[in-house]
Formats: C-alpha cells, sequence, structure tokens
C-alpha cells in the first residue's frame, strides 16, 4: 500500500510538472500574441492616420482643356496633313498615386546631370 501510495505520489508529480511547463508555454504565447496584438494595434492607428489625412487633403479638381479644332477647321480640304488625336480633355496625374506625384525627394532620387 506505501509503494502503491508512492507510486501515486511519483506520477501526480510528473504531470505537476508537465502541467507547470505547459502552464509556461501557455503564459510565452499568451505574451507573444499580446505583442502582436499591439504591434497591429500601432499599425492600424498609423494606417488610419495615414487615411485620415488623404481625406483632408483637397481632392485635385479636373482640368478640361479646350475642345481641339475639328477636322474642318484644322487644315484646309485638299491639305495632305495627317490629322492626329490630342491628349484627353483633362490632366491625368490625379490618377496617379500620390508616392508619384510627389516631388520633394526629386534632388535625392534624381541627380541633375551636369
Amino acid at each position: 500500500m506505501v509503494n502503491h501510495a508512492r507510486d501515486e505520489a511519483q506520477k501526480l508529480k510528473d504531470l505537476n510538472s508537465s502541467l507547470q511547463e505547459k502552464i509556461k508555454e501557455v503564459k510565452d504565447e499568451k505574451s507573444e500574441l499580446r505583442d502582436e496584438k499591439h504591434k497591429l494595434k500601432i499599425e492600424k492607428e498609423r494606417m488610419e492616420q495615414q487615411l485620415k489625412e488623404i481625406k483632408t487633403q483637397p481632392q485635385p479638381q479636373p482640368c478640361f482643356l479646350p475642345n481641339p479644332p475639328s477636322l474642318s477647321q484644322a487644315q484646309a480640304p485638299g491639305s495632305k496633313l495627317v490629322p492626329f488625336t490630342t491628349y484627353p480633355g483633362f490632366a491625368m496625374w490625379q490618377f496617379m498615386p500620390p508616392a508619384a506625384v510627389d516631388t520633394s525627394q526629386d534632388h535625392v532620387l534624381r541627380p541633375p546631370v551636369a
């Protein structure tokens, strides 16, 4: 009976130590998840701030160019000039991403040619 009690005590000690290890692993994982959550929260706040800045920037108004002259006005009858199409009637820069329009770093990215 004493041997049985000792065996049972040893099993419980082993079980206790394995549970303690699992508790430590779960705590470590919880800490990692907490850190990741904090990083994601900071990233979310940064993205919301960028979105707010983009929304507060004035939106460019389309810049319509005057209509090109019609074919009859552009060339006299019997002329051998080939008609050409013009650029669209509005500014295309407004559809470019802001990073492509930003010229603040041009002097660093594209140094002048001597």
